[in-house]
């Protein structure tokens, strides 16, 4: 445990299952969204918007550099009304899903290809 403490990356994940037909609209809602986020909060590092094969589950997956980071991002989001409640009623969710995740080590490929493993502290 005293290496969570000691942890400072940070992965939010936020799955949507939805009908297929829902899938662009979310997938276009979600990268406008992530966008935003990105721009307005220095602890930002990384996102990306996965869909299953069937298209019924959407993955929203964002990395800060910290949990603080993170939940400051999302606190100021919800109160500006665009949060993620929101895009679950518009999109008709039936269900979502939210994780997060201490990052303790990650796992790269470099500028020369090397694998590299790096843990957070």
């Amino acid at each position: 445990m005293h290496e969570l403490a000691k942890s400072r990356g940070f992965t939010q994940m936020i799955e949507f299952h939805i009908e297929p037909r829902q899938q662009f609209a979310l997938v276009l809602a979600l990268s406008e969204q992530t966008e935003r986020l990105a721009q307005g909060h220095a602890g930002f590092l990384s996102a990306s918007v996965q869909v299953s094969d069937d298209g019924r589950r959407v993955l929203n997956y964002l990395q800060w550099l910290s949990r603080e980071d993170g939940e400051a991002a999302f606190r100021r989001f919800e109160q500006e009304g665009q949060g993620f409640w929101r895009l679950i009623s518009a999109h008709q969710a039936s269900a979502v899903t939210f994780g997060s995740f201490q990052v303790l080590r990650s796992i790269e490929r470099s500028h020369d290809n090397a694998l590299q493993c790096s843990l957070n502290r």
